[in-house]
Order: structure tokens, then C-alpha cells, then sequence
């Protein structure tokens, strides 16, 4: 069988995730003939799959790893997956930035895509948890110099999380005396019931706080976090200003959060305001 050159193996893996999620588990010889690909391309696919821990291998094919609510990936267990997704959500979430402004990045994989999005914006004062995203803008500093416009960077102390996030009374203690214009959110997970969740009791504390010290709130989370439900929940949807997020987000989804937040902002898409997209 001939390859798809059309799909790259991020996109192959990005799909056959979704399909192991939404029908509870795949065969091998259904892949192929969705994918237009060979076994052996479905196989390395799969293994690949499997050693990042998102879903599991049986006899024939796959099927999702049922992860309990305290289970907290790391961050380089997260970062190898929906990339594209996350590229779009930073290209989106950037564009809500102004030059001068105050704002907050939590910790994760897609405000670290977002960091690196941001580093030409001037004069921005930047507030965050997250060891990862103050090093974007430190080593953009490095490489520029001491140009004017270059960002301020206000690393919080704290104990470090797998997603290498700063968490703790220490964290806490530093965010509650701060006002920023903007937060930019990333989230374990996101449903209507249990708002947003994180799996670490500490991380929802810090979060909380980071919440409470924002103007605006942004999450930025790509569809697979849609559903998802951690141990500590932190913060409800009408917290919530917007939500930036990918095409895959379904139409169901969509209109569940347009009930409960202001702005939904697909990239990619023409946007609509959440009212608009809840009819």
C-alpha cells in the first residue's frame, strides 16, 4: 500500500488519538484503511502513542488510557502532543496582547507555545508560575540584548509540579499582590460541571489566585481538553472572559461554553462572540 503523503505523522497520530477517545478503542486494519497507510505506519504510530502514556496497545490495535483524576503528565509528556493545535491557539491568543500591558502566563504546553509568540510584543510586564515560559523570554533577552521594549519578567517562587509549574504558599502569597491586565491560562481539563481542573491540590491554589489577580481571564486549551476532569477544581466557566482554542473543539462543545463564558475565539476560524455561537 502506498503512503498518504498527505498527512504528516503529527496529524496521523493527532487523528488516530481522537478516534481511540471517541469510540473507546480502534484496530489496527481500521487505521489503515482510514489513514490510507501502511500497518507497519499505524504500528509505529501506535508505539509512539503509547510511550508518550496516552493511550494503550492491545492485541490488534488501542485503547485509551483511563487516567485517574490526581494523574499529573509532565511537561515533556505533554508537550509532544496536538502541536499543531497548540502553534494555532498561541497565533490566536497573541493577537489579544497589547504592547505595554501587564499579564500573567500560567504554567503548560500552550502558554509556553504562547510565550514564544510574545517576545516581540514591547514593553510588556510578564507574571508567571511557570519555569518554562520565563525562560522563552530570558533567552529572547539573551539574544536581543538590552534593547529598549524588551519584557519584564516576574518569576514567582514555589515548589515545582511535573508540568514544572511554581505552586505553594510562596507562589500564592507573591500573585495575591499583583494586578494584571490579562492572564493566560492553560487547563488539565474543562467541562460545564466542574469548570476548570487541575489534578495537583496546590496547582488549583496557585491558579485560584492567579485568577483572582486578573482583569481578564484567557484560557488557552486545545479540544482534547474539552471533557476532561481533574481533582481540584479552580475556577467555573463564568470566570472565564474567553476561551482560545482549536477546530476540533465539536459543535456541541462549542455551544455548551458560549452558554456559560463572553468570547469564543476558534483559531483558525472566522470568529464569533460566545452569544452569537450559543444560537
Amino acid at each position: 500500500m502506498s503512503e498518504n503523503q498527505n498527512l504528516l505523522a503529527e496529524q496521523r497520530r493527532t487523528l488516530i488519538l481522537d478516534e481511540v477517545r471517541r469510540r473507546g478503542g480502534v484496530r489496527v486494519n481500521e487505521l489503515t484503511r482510514k489513514l490510507g497507510v501502511s500497518d507497519m505506519t499505524v504500528r509505529r504510530d501506535l508505539d509512539a502513542l503509547a510511550r508518550q502514556g496516552v493511550l494503550e496497545k492491545v492485541h490488534g490495535g488501542a485503547v485509551p488510557v483511563v487516567e485517574a483524576s490526581t494523574h499529573e503528565p509532565g511537561f515533556e509528556a505533554k508537550s509532544g502532543l496536538e502541536l499543531t493545535a497548540k502553534e494555532d491557539i498561541a497565533r490566536g491568543a497573541a493577537e489579544l496582547v497589547s504592547p505595554g500591558a501587564a499579564i500573567a502566563l500560567s504554567g503548560g504546553t500552550t502558554t509556553f507555545a504562547l510565550a514564544h509568540r510574545l517576545v516581540d510584543v514591547p514593553d510588556l510586564t510578564v507574571v508567571t508560575n511557570s519555569v518554562r515560559v520565563a525562560d522563552v523570554f530570558h533567552a529572547a533577552q539573551r539574544t536581543s540584548g538590552s534593547r529598549q521594549g524588551t519584557a519584564t519578567v516576574v518569576l514567582t517562587g514555589g515548589v515545582r509540579t511535573p508540568s514544572d509549574s511554581l505552586v505553594g504558599p510562596v507562589a500564592d502569597q507573591a500573585i495575591a499582590a499583583l494586578h494584571f491586565d490579562l492572564l493566560f491560562l492553560g487547563v488539565h481539563g474543562i467541562s460545564v460541571e466542574a469548570g476548570l481542573s487541575t489534578p495537583n491540590l496546590a496547582e488549583a491554589e496557585t491558579n485560584r489566585r492567579l485568577v483572582q489577580s486578573a482583569r481578564r481571564v484567557v484560557v488557552v486549551a486545545d479540544h482534547t481538553k474539552w471533557g476532561t476532569v481533574g481533582l481540584s477544581s479552580f475556577a467555573s466557566l463564568e470566570q472565564v472572559d474567553t476561551l482560545v482554542t482549536d477546530t476540533g473543539l465539536p459543535a456541541g462543545a462549542r455551544a455548551e461554553v458560549s452558554e456559560h463564558l463572553r468570547r469564543l475565539v476558534v483559531a483558525g476560524e472566522p470568529e464569533e462572540s460566545a452569544e452569537a455561537a450559543g444560537n
